[in-house]
């Protein structure tokens, strides 16, 4: 397998907090990694910066052999990379399909209002093709046929689909998902975890981050595991659980010693 996405040495400090603290990891193309560690372990802030909506304070970020550390924000999907949100992000007035089509990252897009009045033309082809894509990726994770509705018509699990459907617009080659089932019942996470594993089966590399501990077994393939800003165990989902300063970080001081072996299935939320 061949690396796609390298961090070295990331750290993010806001003030006195080191809320990345020399991370490095390598993310292997084709594969979806979970990211798992407790609460304020850095997970979150790690995506941030792979994606440079958060600055780093030091290190490096290296796509298929490109530096991207320093790029804006908005030139990450001209690198492959989407990701996904903690909390739902959807335009309420606007149609399930016009929300996806925002995420495919077309010329029109990227031109801007005036630039597109100059080249209707153009414009209007380039609005063609976001209408494409949108439905491609509608039909990638079975909503295309609430294309016509709005978010507040749908229910909490498939507002989720949409995003999804909304990052995988832009065609990426990387996707990053900040726990994606959270407030969903057990049903709703299957869905997700059945779709991931789909899109994981299309070549897409992803990156997980989940409480949800056994969604990680389910999905997963490689894990790495976060504490205090720091990468503290890598390797299989089960490596990773067995894995004594996993379960100390999840488990408290003392805890692990009464503990039984088996890997941990879940987490505290």
């Amino acid at each position: 397998m061949t690396a796609l996405l390298e961090i070295d040495q990331a750290a993010v400090h806001f003030g006195g907090v080191k809320a990345l603290d020399g991370v490095s990891m390598t993310i292997e193309s084709g594969t979806l990694c979970g990211l798992i560690g407790p609460n304020g372990s850095g997970k979150s802030t790690l995506l941030g910066a792979m994606s440079r909506l958060t600055s780093l304070t030091s290190g490096r970020l290296v796509i298929e052999g490109t530096e991207y550390t320093r790029v804006p924000p908005h030139k990450a999907s001209a690198h492959g990379i989407a990701r996904t949100f903690q909390t739902v992000r959807l335009l309420e007035s606007m149609t399930v399909l016009a929300n996806v089509m925002i995420g495919s990252a077309t010329q029109a897009v990227q031109r801007g209002p005036l630039a597109n009045w100059l080249v209707v033309r153009r414009s209007r082809a380039d609005n063609r093709a976001a209408r494409t894509k949108a439905e491609g990726a509608l039909e990638r994770v079975g909503m295309r046929d609430f294309a016509g509705a709005y978010p507040h018509d749908l229910p909490y699990g498939h507002q989720r689909h949409v995003e999804i459907a909304r990052a995988l617009a832009s065609d990426p080659r990387l996707l990053l998902l900040d726990e994606p089932t959270a407030g969903m019942n057990l049903s709703e996470r299957d869905e997700v975890g059945d779709l991931l594993m789909a899109l994981n089966a299309e070549g897409l590399t992803q990156v997980l981050v989940e409480h949800d501990l056994a969604m990680i077994h389910r999905v997963c393939d490689h894990t790495f595991a976060l504490n205090f800003g720091k990468v503290i165990a890598e390797g299989t989902p089960a490596a990773v659980s067995r894995n004594p300063a996993v379960r100390e970080a999840y488990l408290g001081h003392g805890a692990v010693a009464a503990a039984s072996a088996k890997p941990l299935e879940s987490s505290p939320r």
